[in-house]
Parts: C-alpha cells; structure tokens; sequence
C-alpha cells in the first residue's frame, strides 16, 4: 500500500475527488441523514449494500487521509516496543504539527533508549521523513518502551481545532491521531474519498497490549462499520468514561477509583479495611480478576506498588522518573506537577538529572520513596529476546525496585541535607520485674554504623528518655502493640514532626532473637573458609546473640527493614558494630534527656534551632565526620580529671603554638565526608567522580600528616593520635596510575590504564578495531563516488549516515536514504548498516564491562576499609581538639583553664563567671561568682524578683561545668572544681498535653528522678519547685524536697524559689545558704532596676506588682491585688509567723523528722536509714540552733 507523498509547506493541496480542502476534509458534518456522496460508489462503498463475510486479512482500517509520518524513518516494521498498539493499525489523519502532551522545562531531551535495530530502516520512496526530523524535536518523554500508548493518552482540547492532535510522551511511536466520529466514512489510502466508509476490523492485538477497561484505542472505536449488520469477528467495545458530549474523560480529569474500582474501599494485603486495628497502610489488596485486565506495563507497576502503597513511587521511564495515580496527586498537589495521564493513569513526571531533588522535597515533607529503575536498555531487551520467543511480560523493558529511601535511611550524600547523623532506631520493650527492659537498635545509614544496647529502666524511663535525647530519632520501627504507653509518650516529645512511625508486625516483621540470628547467618554476609560462620561474626552480634535476647531482637526488626529497603547487605557486611550505653556512670558526666533540653545543648527552646546553643558555640570543625564526633563528646563529657587534663594539655598546646591548627585547617578544610564515601565504596554505589574525591582525600590526609609529624611524637594526645595513623602511603601507592582521574572526572567512567584489567583492553580493542572499519569504509566510498566531502554525519540516534553532497548521482541503488537537506542526502548502505549495528553491540558490551571493572575498583579498596576508617576516625579526633582549641581562643578575657582536684568533698568555685553561650550577643554580660561545696554551702538557696536573673545564673553553672569537662576553657578569672558525676534539672513550668500531665505533676515526676539518681558528686538546679500547685502544697513540697537533697543526699546545686519562708526555715542549716539576685527598687513609681548580681541574702520580695506595674496593668488593679496579697497570702504570713517563732525556741520541721528517725528503734529498710554523713550534717543543724 502506498503512502501519498504530502503536499511542501506553503503550497496547497490538490483536491482529490469532492474533497475541496483539508479543512473542509475535518470539518464535521451536522447530519448524516443530509449527506449525499458527490463521487461514484466505490467498492467499499457497494459493500454496504451487500454486507458479506470479512477475511481477516482485509481487517486493515482505512485511514481517512495521509498517514502521521513516523517520528524517526526507523519505524516502519519495528517490533520491539513494550506497548504497540495492534499491529495493522494505521495513522488516520495527516500529518501536521503536532503539540507535546507533556512539556518537562527541566529536560532538553530528544528520544532515548530507541529501538537501535529500526535505526537503519529507510525513509519511504517519496521521503516524508522531512516533518518527521521536525516531530523529533517537539516530542517529549523519549524512551524506548512507550507503554500502553493508545489515543487516550493525548490531548484532548474542548473546542476540536486543528490543533487537535498530540504527540504522545514518547517520540519512538507513531503518533496516531483522535478520530472524530462523523457519518462519511475515512477515504481510500489509494484514492481518497470522503465518501468511503470504514471496513470492518477486528485488530489483531499484540501480547504486550492488554486494553483495560476504560481504554480503548482508535482501532478498536472503529473496527466495524456502523451500516453494516455483518458483526463477525468484532468485539464489543470496553466501556470508556464519556463526558456529557459523549467524548472519553481524559485520565486525569478522574479519580483513580472510577478507572480502579478496588481503590473506592481500600484494604491491605491482608484484606484489612481503613480504620481497622491490623490496617497495614504499606500493602494494598487488588483482586485477582484486576489482574488479568492489566497491559504488562500496568501489571509491572501495581505489582510494585501493592507492596509500596504508603511509598510515593518514582517509575523508570527512559530518561524521566513518572509517578502514577495517587502519587501523582501529591505530586501536583504539593509541587504543582504538571497532571497528565499514561494511558489508563493519571501521571506527573520529573527528569532522570534532578530525581535526587525532587526525592528530597518528598522526602523533606515526610515521604518515603521507592525508586524503580530500568533493569536494560533497548538494545539490551532485543539482544536478551535473540535467545528465544518472550511471554508477555517479557515484551516490555524490565525494571526492578533499586531502593526505597526514607527520611531516616538515607544513604546517597547528595540527598543528605546535614553533617551530623541521622537515626533509624528499633525499640523493643518487654516488663520484667514491673520494670520495663529495653533492646535498642540503631544505625546511621549514611556511615553504615551499627549500635546496639540494651538495658533495665527505672519506672520514669530515664535511660530510655536520655536514648532519645541523645540521637533524635529520624525513622522508628517499633513492634506493633507491643511498646507502652509511656515510651510512646517520649518518643513523641522528644522527636521531630518529620519523624517516620512504622509499626511491625511481631514475628513477621519484628524478628524474634532466633530469627534474626538463622536470618542473618542465612544470608551469608559473615563467611569464613575454614571456621564457623558465626566465629566471623562482628563481636557485638556475638555477644546480642549468646546474651542480649532483646538488643538481638531489635537488630532483627532492623535488618528485615534494610532488607525490604534494599540497603541491608551494603550496610551489615561492613561489620560495623559497637554498642552503646546513653547513660556511661562510670566514664563519663551523665547529661539524662530532660538536662540536654532544659539546659539547651543542642537546640534551643525558641524555635527549636542551633542559635544560642552549646553546641553551636564549641562547633568550629572543619570535616563533616568531625562534628558528629563533636556531638559525641558534648553528649557524654568526661568524669576522668586525668583524661580531662590530657584535653585541656592539648588545647594549650594547639593554641601556643597555631602551626598545626593552621596547618591542619588550611589543609583539610574541603575534605569531602570520606566517612559517608566509605561506605558507598563498599556498596559499590559511588560515582567515579566521588571515587576520586575519596582518593585525593586520603592523598591530603597522608600529606598534612607528614607535615604534623614534624612536631614530634610526644606523649600528649596529638602526638599519640599522629603515632597511630596508619601508613595511607603504602596503601594509596596502587592507586595513584590504577585508572584516569582526569577522564573520571569530566567522564564519570573509571577507564583503567593499559594493562590493568584485561577484559576492559580487549573490549576497547573490539570498539576501536569496528571504528577503524568504519574510517576504511568511508575512504572507499570517498574513492568509488569520487568525492572527498563524503563525510559520516550523526542524526540524533541514527548514528554514523553517510552524508554525499546532492550533486553526487552515481550513488548505488542498494544504498538506502534516510533524511536529506537542500545540499546533502544521508543514505545507509548494507555494508554500513551492519558496521554500525557492530559497532552499537560493542559499544553496549563494553559498557557492561566499564561497570565491572568499576565494580572490581570499589571491591579492591574496599579491602582496606579498616585502615581507611582509622584514618578518619584520627583525623575525627584532631579535628575536636582544634575546634576545642578555636572555642577556648574565642571566650575573650577574663578565661581561665579550670582547675580540677582530687577532694573528699565536692567543689565547684568560678569566679566572674559569664554564660558561654551568651558572649557573642551580649557585649556587657554581667559576672557573678559561685562557690558551691568546699569550705562553703553545698546547696545556694536563691531568691530574688521575677526576671532578676535566677534561671541564668542556674544555667550557667551547669554550662560552666559541661565546658570544663569537655575540655575547653571556662569565661571567668578562676574556675576549680571536682568532676561531676551527673548533671540535673528541674527548670520552668510546662505541662504535657501529650502525656495528660499537669505542670505540677511533671515538676513531680522530675524532681522524683533527681531524688534517686543524685550523688554527693552531682549537681543539681530546682528552679521554683512546687509553683504548679496551691502555696499550702506548694511550700510544703519544697521545704521537704530542699531538706531532703542537702542534708541526705548532699550533692551540689541551687534552689530557686519565691517561698522566701524557706530561708527562714532553713537559716541555720550548714549546707543551705541563702543567695539572692541584687535589684534597685523604686516603690514610689513601681519600678524595679535589675542589677543581675548574685549576693549573700535574703530578697526582701519577689516584687510582682512592681513587675505588673512595669507591664502596664491598670493602676486600681494592682493596688487590689497588693491589699489582697497582705491579707491572705500564705507564704507571707508564713514568713511572719516563722520570724516570730525564732525570736523562741523553734526547731525546724526537717530536724525535728531526722532526730524522730533516729531515735526509732527499728529501721524500717535501709533505703530510710540515716547515714553517718546524715548525722553529722544534722549533729551542726542543731549546733546552729
């Protein structure tokens, strides 16, 4: 059948027949009834009035003008696309300029991943592959396998123009256009009618082309003639969504569930509904009969996505990632996406070049994301389907899930928006004893660095609520109604909106010890040749294994979920696991959870951020795996004077002489995150680019290492650090000629040099010998058609046309052309066709042998991980010390390096002392001195106006105190202190609406854990304890806790109050004294000077009226408040009835409680006995009096 060559641009059309124009071709006839044909009935047109049987054969439908010119001259008989349409359908209507259905502004794009067997398929004899040079340019979505592209999936604009017909987001398919229903029939390709009518058809369907319901291509709409009664062999139509003009409704233009009727009533894998207890928001049921109405393109995606139902799913489409159905809605509705539709679904679509950005924006609001990529080209699919005739799935380009990323996992360092570490935790918690028992795992994805703990808590959770202070969970897996109440509680309030919950399944998917240990020696990621497995085990997993039930447990749950991310093997075969204690007695000051967010360490209470924090004042490292460090140091400080001095000697040291400060800065200041590329490496996920960067790293670390070495290997900490840093020379010596860095880094390929890898030399050897064929075949061609500018000339993906000037006649007849402009043509010949088809299966072979000699790099550095891993871990810890070093050298003057002794009774002394934290925003800071312990009060009982500086003065101490043993020096002239063993506080007034907790209960809660956890060596702050209750309440729990920590406990601290009777309750206690926050007052106008000093004393009030005047309250207001507060305050009249009983003999309650206890008979436990230290502190209370 011949096709009518188009009429040249600008010229118009001849008529044929009573077909006066085109647009009048296209213009739809009102009535059928009122048309009469002009011209002669033509054979199909007798075939109306004597209908008889159609042959199959002639079931080809007649189009109803020129055919649509094929995007690429390559696609006449191609037979290798995943979703051809049924093969004898034919484009009716003429080709013409066509709009893209889907524009990506981000793409530049042409066609990708084409057949490569159709590039060598010549133009039609009257060349109209002219405009379709031009289609190339406008199509979008290029890729090979354009799945289940029917009429539908192009534009359909409401006012039916001539711009009526779309390109499909696919330039490898023929565009076939939307027919128009109108009673003349579509003419004859060899003499066009409009008169003709259609012949019935029955389309032979391919394998690969499921139709589904509400899909129905432009074959199947017009298969039949609608005069005809002969119905033999026709199908009925599917039903399609009609608007009410009775088009089709686009995809997108529906919701999902009335395209997929199973997706109006939701239910998971295990057919449990919404709302249900066991609902599992990950799966989703599809019935089976939906299957078998599937395209193989449809069935490979719901296959995925069935499983991902909670997971916004990125679809491989050549050089796009789509997102379909309801994932595309958030897509648009979050991003303003561009809504189209594939097909039967609605779609948004992103380039392959900006997925990670995209992945991030998702991933930022909470997402997870599950990427699908293509498993093969096209080229690759012909070449697997050579072996033999392919099943229906087989047809289409196989694509796999590659990765699932969450915002806690993490692993590709463009899509990690922070140094510091990121956690996926497993919490598993079991009551023994009416105590609750946890088993903790947990790992920063992005260092593959594995951490297990378990432990017993006490009732309140504190080691468990220190655990999630500390790391911050990103992403939880926890065993589903299995986790208490009051963990859920914490973990809620300690934890991000951004946080990621998953529940699993006990058993299934939160693996008992057992399991996950059968699980992990299964998978054999710990081999030995001659021993067993398990003796080849990470010690810690040994030790989870043999003693740790529940820590084992948690790995376990943890490991299944790597293991459904697709993560699990890169991560667990580096072997590295350590185990982690939040609470470390017996090294470290114990900072617990509720001390990191009362005392602002590593976020602040305004917005949650880094501004004003420790943290951010000491963080001045250069390295990304040097400020995770850091953290590590903040979070637990030392207890060890010796270890602390060994620090502050390097301080000293690094700020006396700035050489290796400034040398180690000015070396290492734009070292990559070697620690994060580590682990990429092993995995074999880094790109060439960052391989390189990972080498010429370690090259800068073994070359400012030599230069430090010049400072000596003493006995200091940075001697020995510069002792213990492995030879990197030996190690990076293969390396330094193993491949081209310079092709690496413009390339992203590691080509290795000559020699190197064997396999790599000979398929080079095979391309570059077939290229060499190609230069010979171009010189004989130059010398049989006697012309030099005789030249190969690339067209897109048609590779290596032979370009001969248009002058040239004598050109063989074998030869095929294949596009042409004013002055050349471009022609294929056999012998060129078959050279270049060589030369594409070379080029592809090669490139799966470029990965495999990456893959063979990677693997090959990867055998020194731990000498790789030292080196950083060293580099880490020097990094800490110069930043320790900046912090100390940024405190202005006074500073001093604190003094720790070794004293049977704790110390604490800092003289002008200023808060760290406030330096640089408050220029005229004012100093106090504190003395706590030693020769003075264990306990300062302060008092003073609100707003006077009490809380300041409270935070500073323990700031003071966190730096000290940090190793950093201290804002103030003098500072000696003993080591504390613990921090705690007890700091304003909140309630916990989360936790169905009132302000005073959560005072209550935290003053029970300071009462059982503080020793003679911790220091304590109460900050107006017992002002969430009645004063009669209020007071009396005060007076009792205060009694309490400094007579029996006898730790260090400040108690701050308004209860000013307390320190006439406690006047004469040795280990109370009385402090107070200086202020001017002015009782005249109502106004109070705060002068932020600390001294000896009592305040005379806490001035709230004065403040209420200061705020503005109306004048009458305050005056009824003052005469109220004289007459029925408690506290006051308290205070007065106290000063009078001490003017007699008045013996504190506290006392009297102590004395009673010890003059019972018989003790009720030990837990109530009164020590020997307690009597001494009470023997002097009662000298005092």
């Amino acid at each position: 059948m011949s096709t009518p060559k188009p009429s040249a641009k600008g010229k118009k059309q001849t008529p044929a027949s009573n077909q006066k124009s085109i647009l009048g071709f296209f213009q739809r006839k009102s009535d059928t009834s009122t048309q009469e044909p002009t011209s002669s009935p033509t054979p199909h047109a007798a075939q109306k009035a004597a209908p008889k049987k159609i042959s199959p054969d002639a079931l080809t439908p007649a189009p109803s003008s020129d055919p649509v010119e094929p995007s690429s001259p390559i696609r006449s008989d191609s037979k290798n696309k995943e979703n051809e349409g049924p093969k004898t359908l034919e484009a009716d209507s003429p080709s013409r300029k066509v709009k893209k259905q889907v524009n990506y502004a981000e793409s530049d794009a042409d066609s990708d991943d084409a057949d490569d067997d159709d590039v060598f398929k010549p133009v039609s004899a009257n060349g109209t592959n002219k405009r379709a040079l031009k289609r190339r340019k406008v199509a979008a979505l290029d890729d090979s396998d354009s799945d289940e592209f029917g009429p539908d999936a192009f534009e359909d604009d409401e006012d039916e123009d001539m711009d009526d017909f779309i390109v499909p987001d696919d330039s490898d398919e023929e565009p076939v256009s939307k027919k128009r229903k109108r009673p003349s029939a579509a003419p004859s390709r060899k003499a066009p009618k409009a008169s003709s009518p259609p012949i019935p058809t029955s389309p032979v369907v391919d394998d690969d082309d499921v139709m589904m319901e509400g899909n129905s291509s432009t074959a199947q709409q017009w298969r039949y003639d609608p005069d005809s009664n002969n119905t033999s062999g026709v199908r009925p139509p599917p039903t399609v969504m009609k608007k009410k003009d009775g088009k089709k409704e686009k995809a997108y233009k529906t919701e999902p569930e009335q395209r997929y009727t199973w997706l109006a009533h939701i239910q998971d894998a295990d057919r449990n509904p919404l709302g249900h207890p066991d609902y599992d928001p990950r799966t989703l049921y599809i019935p089976p009969g939906a299957w078998s109405k599937f395209s193989a393109f449809e069935k490979q995606y719901w296959e995925i996505k069935s499983k991902f139902w909670d997971t916004i799913v990125f679809f491989k489409k050549g050089k796009f990632y789509e997102l379909y159905e309801n994932d595309a809605t958030v897509g648009h509705q979050l991003f303003d996406l561009k809504l189209t539709d594939r097909v039967n679904m609605r779609m948004v679509g992103v380039p392959e070049s900006s997925l990670d950005m995209w992945a991030n924006q998702f991933v930022a609001k909470g997402y997870k994301i599950a990427k699908v990529d293509q498993m093969e080209s096209a080229l690759g699919k012909e070449m697997r389907e050579r072996g033999g005739p392919a099943k229906k799935e087989e047809k289409i380009i196989r694509r796999e899930l590659s990765s699932v990323l969450t915002g806690g996992t993490l692993v590709d360092g463009a899509m990690l928006q922070d140094d510091m570490s990121t956690y996926c935790v497993a919490i598993k918690e079991v009551d023994r004893d009416n105590l609750p028992v946890f088993g903790i795992a947990f790992v920063d994805t992005a260092t593959a660095q594995f951490q297990l703990c378990e432990f017993t808590d006490d009732a309140d959770m504190t080691k468990f609520e220190t655990f999630v202070a500390q790391t911050r969970p990103g992403e939880l897996l926890l065993e589903k109604s299995c986790i208490s109440a009051k963990a859920l509680r914490i973990l809620k309030n300690n934890t991000s909106p951004t946080t990621i919950w998953n529940y699993l399944k006990p058993g299934k998917e939160f693996w008992s010890a057992d399991t996950a240990a059968r699980e992990i020696e299964a998978s054999d990621y710990f081999v030995s040749p001659d021993r067993d497995n398990i003796e080849v085990w990470p010690q810690v997993l040994r030790d989870a294994k043999e003693n740790h039930e529940l820590a084992m447990s948690a790995f376990g749950a943890l490991f299944q979920y790597l293991r459904m991310l697709k993560i699990e093997k890169d991560l667990v075969t580096l072997g590295n696991f350590a185990w982690y204690d939040p609470i470390r007695k017996a090294t470290s000051l114990v900072l617990d959870g509720q001390s990191l967010i009362n005392l602002e360490i590593f976020a602040n209470s305004f917005d949650g951020g880094t501004d004003g924090t420790l943290f951010s004042m000491l963080n001045r490292c250069i390295t990304p795996f040097g400020k995770r460090m850091l953290k590590q140091w903040v979070c637990h400080p030392l207890a060890d004077a010796r270890k602390i001095n060994q620090r502050l000697d390097a301080v000293d040291a690094l700020n006396a002489d700035t050489t290796v400060m400034d040398r180690f800065t000015a070396s290492l200041s734009k070292l990559p995150d070697l620690e994060r590329l580590l682990s990429r490496v092993h995995a074999g996920r880094i790109k060439a680019q960052d391989f390189v960067k990972v080498l010429e790293g370690f090259e800068q670390i073994e070359y400012t290492m030599s230069l430090l070495s010049e400072f000596g290997e003493g006995e200091g900490v940075i001697g020995q650090l510069i002792s213990q840093m492995p030879d990197l020379a030996g190690s990076l010596k293969h390396w330094r000629d193993a491949f081209d860095r310079k092709k690496a880094k413009e390339d992203g390929i590691l080509v290795p040099e000559p020699g190197v890898e064997e396999d790599f030399d000979q398929s080079q050897e095979n391309v570059e010998s077939v290229l060499a064929e190609l230069e010979k075949l171009l010189k004989q061609y130059r010398r049989d058609l006697g012309s030099t500018a005789i030249c190969y000339k690339d067209n897109g993906k048609e590779i290596y046309q032979l370009e001969v000037p248009i002058k040239i006649k004598n050109v063989p007849k074998s030869w095929d052309q294949m596009s042409s402009t004013a002055k050349v043509k471009r022609y294929y010949s056999p012998e060129l066709r078959r050279l270049v088809r060589k030369l594409q299966e070379a080029q592809e072979t090669h490139g799966q042998i470029v990965k495999e000699v990456a893959g063979r790099f990677y693997a090959r550095f990867d055998e020194g991980y731990s000498v790789w891993l030292a080196a950083v871990k060293i580099i880490s810890q020097l990094d800490c010390l110069i930043s320790l070093a900046k912090a100390s050298a940024s405190l202005g003057e006074p500073s001093c390096r604190p003094k720790f002794v070794d004293s049977e009774r704790a110390i604490l002394e800092f003289e002008e002392l200023r808060h760290p934290c406030m330096l640089t925003n408050v220029t005229d800071f004012i100093p106090n001195d504190i003395k706590l312990g030693g020769q003075s009060a264990n306990i300062d009982l302060l008092t003073g106006a609100n707003a006077a500086g009490k809380s300041t003065v409270l935070r500073m101490t323990c700031i003071a105190v966190i730096l000290a043993q940090v190793g950093v020096y201290l804002p103030c002239s003098s500072a000696t202190l003993t080591p504390v063993d613990r921090i705690m506080s007890r700091l304003g007034a909140q309630d916990n609406i989360f936790a169905a907790q009132s302000t005073f209960f959560v005072e209550l809660s935290e003053t029970k854990k300071i009462l059982s956890e503080a020793t003679p060596r911790s220091l304590v702050i109460l900050d107006e304890l017992g002002r969430g209750t009645s004063s009669y309440d209020g007071v009396a729990v005060a007076q009792s806790v205060l009694h309490h920590i400094a007579t029996h406990i006898g730790c260090l601290g400040f108690f701050a109050t308004h209860y000013h009777s307390l320190a006439t309750e406690f006047s004469g206690h040795p280990e109370i004294a009385a402090k107070r926050m200086a202020i001017h007052v002015d009782d005249k106008e109502r106004r109070v000077t705060f002068l932020y000093r600390l001294e000896d004393g009592v305040a005379e009030g806490s001035f709230g009226m004065h403040c209420a005047a200061m705020c503005g309250i109306n004048p009458r207001i305050i005056e009824r408040a003052e005469v109220a507060a004289k007459e029925w305050e408690h506290t006051s009249r308290l205070k007065e009835s106290l000063d009078k009983a001490r003017e007699a003999c008045y013996v504190p309650l506290g006392v009297q409680s102590d004395v009673a206890w010890l003059l019972r008979e018989n003790m009720v436990d030990e837990e109530s006995a009164i020590g020997e230290r307690d009597v001494d502190v009470l023997m002097r209370a009662i000298e005092a009096l």
